[in-house]
């Protein structure tokens, strides 16, 4: 029988995850990370993406994640997102439309007349939330 490691995702809204998993892989700002039981401890950053863990039954799970930090501990990763929703839970047609929006946002941006940055970041997170949903 596998060992099994705590996740636990929260935002400043909610848990969105508290259970036992088998691994945890995770966006880092330096690249992917996998932390299994008995993981060395560390703190890191988080990027838009998607968090991915194997329950203890084996079966992958998916989390849209936005920004934040992850701790790695022995036996627990607590991931601190922005905001966090669990796959089935992403809204295609409200993407679809934050998609459209940032693209629009992009577009006035180079008039000066929007902030480029921040609507950067939305079409990211849009594109991200697009592709974890559409992956089944």
């Amino acid at each position: 029988m596998t060992e099994n490691i705590r996740l636990e995702i929260v935002t400043p809204a909610k848990k969105v995850v508290s259970e036992d998993v088998q691994i945890v892989m995770a966006p880092g700002v330096l690249g992917e990370f996998g932390v299994l039981v008995g993981h060395t401890p560390f703190l890191t950053a988080l990027k838009t993406g998607a968090i991915i863990y194997k329950d203890v039954d084996g079966k992958e799970r998916y989390i849209f994640v936005n920004d934040g930090f992850a701790e790695a501990l022995p036996d627990k990763v607590t991931i601190l997102a922005e905001s966090a929703e669990r796959r089935r839970d992403i809204d295609m047609s409200r993407a679809e439309k934050a998609k459209e929006r940032a693209l629009k946002r992009l577009e006035d941006a180079e008039k000066g007349d929007i902030d480029f940055i921040r609507a950067k970041s939305a079409l990211q997170r849009a594109i991200n939330r697009i592709n974890l949903a559409q992956t089944r």
